[in-house]
């Protein structure tokens, strides 16, 4: 049998670079709370003993700044002092200006906030119509935050950076035959919450038994598979000491674990007028409910837009072979039924209000709690290509 290995990444919520992704939300959430109709784009950089928080924010509200950073870090995990950068002591600077005036002329009109393209994607290897790869790795980081946070007497040394990666062998039509690789590192101290010892053996048999078992289907795990458990041996030093974090760097964790293509434009911080963000959710959205409604097995969608001018410039749709009817029928059947100005996915999705902080953890895509993710165009896509 021929078969081929793709394999994707996630980051927890206490990765340098996840930890600005989550303030940038969170100010972005606090602002929308009071203001709906605010622009806010919000980036932030993080470094031993301090956070940088920058960006052009208009609004008509106080911004506690100090308080919503501070409530973040805490949340994640960073609340001692020995991990070099802590909720109480670090320190927040505070570089938000307003929102250009050339931009705003543009965006007021309705048009879109800036020019680029975006990528939607969705197929039928998991329940959340997600790949494989991508789910299962934020599923592994996420399962080492819920352990950290609500069961610390069966990992009591874990510490909040983490990171995973998921290989996965696939046969030639697509199904998934095995796991032959799971990468997992995460942050720990050196003595546990008991006095004994960490070792990087200890650390592995736990990851294997209370991470990996609990997410990979165990079909798809063999003698054959290969665990690489914290691979350098130690990983105490960690967080935004250990490395820098940046709003908006782990652009692939985001989305689909490299599957489908990337725009490049990031999300987090970013209010619904900028269509890197809302135009990347309503290409997903429709994806996801064509493939929900049999129109196809996978689907990618681009959408792009030039700054200032509502209506997308370009609809692709390819569903890779899969589709029930021709692509370009599907893409001008969107066209003509959906309403993609930026005005139009905002009001569609709902989405001038606090949604975004939870976005900015273990993925963008494949958790129903979001609208975009919400499977309310089936019917109309299923009497449209039955």
């Amino acid at each position: 049998m021929n078969t081929h290995i793709f394999t994707s990444e996630s980051v927890s919520e206490g990765h340098p670079d996840k930890i600005c992704d989550q303030v940038s939300d969170a100010v972005l959430d606090t602002v929308f709370a009071e203001d709906p109709g605010a622009r806010v784009a919000c980036e932030c950089f993080a470094a031993t003993g301090m956070i940088v928080v920058g960006g052009e924010i208009t609004t008509s509200m106080y911004i506690d700044l100090p308080e919503v950073v501070r409530g973040v870090i805490s949340d994640i995990g960073y609340t001692d002092p020995e991990l070099r950068f802590d909720a109480h002591s670090c320190a927040v600077i505070n570089v938000i200006n307003r929102q250009s005036s050339d931009i705003a002329q543009g965006v007021d009109t309705g048009g879109a906030g800036d020019q680029g393209m975006m990528f939607g994607y969705a197929c039928r290897e998991t329940d959340e119509y997600m790949p494989a790869p991508i789910q299962w790795s934020h599923q592994l980081v996420k399962r080492l935050a819920d352990i950290r946070k609500n069961d610390p007497i069966l990992m009591p040394y874990l510490r909040p950076d983490a990171k995973a990666q998921v290989t996965v062998e696939y046969a030639d039509n697509g199904e998934i035959i095995g796991v032959p690789t799971v990468v997992v590192s995460t942050q720990h101290a050196e003595v546990d919450t008991l006095g004994k010892e960490v070792t990087q053996a200890r650390i592995h048999e736990d990851v294997v038994e209370n991470v990996i078992k609990s997410v990979i289907p165990e079909h798809l795990i063999s003698s054959s598979t290969s665990y690489h458990i914290n691979p350098t041996g130690r990983f105490v030093i960690g967080g935004p000491h250990g490395d820098t974090g940046l709003t908006g760097r782990k652009i692939i964790v985001d989305t689909y674990g490299g599957r489908a293509p990337h725009g490049g434009g990031a999300f987090s911080g970013k209010d619904p007028t900028k269509v890197d963000r809302s135009a990347a959710y309503a290409a997903r959205h429709l994806a996801k409910n064509l493939v929900a409604a049999g129109v196809a097995n996978e689907c990618t969608i681009q959408l792009a837009y030039a700054i200032g001018v509502a209506q997308p410039v370009s609809i692709l749709v390819q569903t890779h072979g899969s589709g029930t009817a021709p692509d370009h029928e599907i893409a001008a059947f969107i066209q003509r039924e959906i309403d993609l100005t930026p005005k139009g996915i905002i009001e569609r999705l709902n989405l001038r209000r606090p949604i975004y902080r939870p976005s900015a953890a273990y993925g963008h895509f494949g958790r129903h709690q979001f609208p975009w993710e919400h499977l309310d165009l089936v019917d109309m896509f299923k009497n449209a290509f039955a």
